[in-house]
């Protein structure tokens, strides 16, 4: 499974304007809502990510943070990505705020799936070059093709 796959034109804020880690978070899993069948299913999410937040900040650095958590509410992987239009406090681990927020919500009965995927995002968003480029992406469409180009030169799925 490719991150480009998770993500669609509904799924990918761009100049993304938040006030808050909280709010930010919460349109992240809004976002995902036509992929549930339920305002229940939704909600549990909202949880599950929150509860995840609350044991360690997933601001990992490099102005990128990877909100993500597992849930029974969900039997497939789901994803969101924001670009956002300016810096935010997100309690990262360098201090620094965050303009790239990828969030991964996955079921709880595929650990190593999980891990995958978020070991992919770690990678792809290492690389310097990405993050420039998908920084100077100004719609949805360009980070969807980012996503897409970037992916098909390292991974094979």
């Amino acid at each position: 499974m490719n991150l480009f796959s998770l993500l669609d034109q509904v799924t990918v804020l761009p100049n993304f304007v938040v006030g808050s880690k909280e709010e930010l978070i919460n349109a992240l899993v809004d976002a995902l809502e036509e992929k549930m069948e339920s305002g229940e299913q939704l909600e549990e999410v909202h949880k599950a990510v929150f509860e995840r937040e609350e044991i360690m900040s997933t601001g990992v650095g490099k102005g990128l943070a990877i909100p993500h958590a597992k849930t029974k509410a969900v039997t497939e992987n789901l994803a969101a990505f924001a670009l956002l239009k300016e810096p935010l406090d997100f309690d990262s681990i360098d201090n620094e705020p965050v303009r790239l927020v990828f969030l991964l919500v996955g079921p709880e009965s595929n650990n190593s799936q999980h891990i995958k995927l978020l070991s992919r995002i770690s990678r792809l968003m290492n690389s310097g070059s990405f993050r420039e480029k998908i920084l100077g992406c100004t719609s949805t469409e360009e980070i969807l093709d980012a996503f897409q180009e970037e992916e098909e030169k390292y991974f094979v799925s």
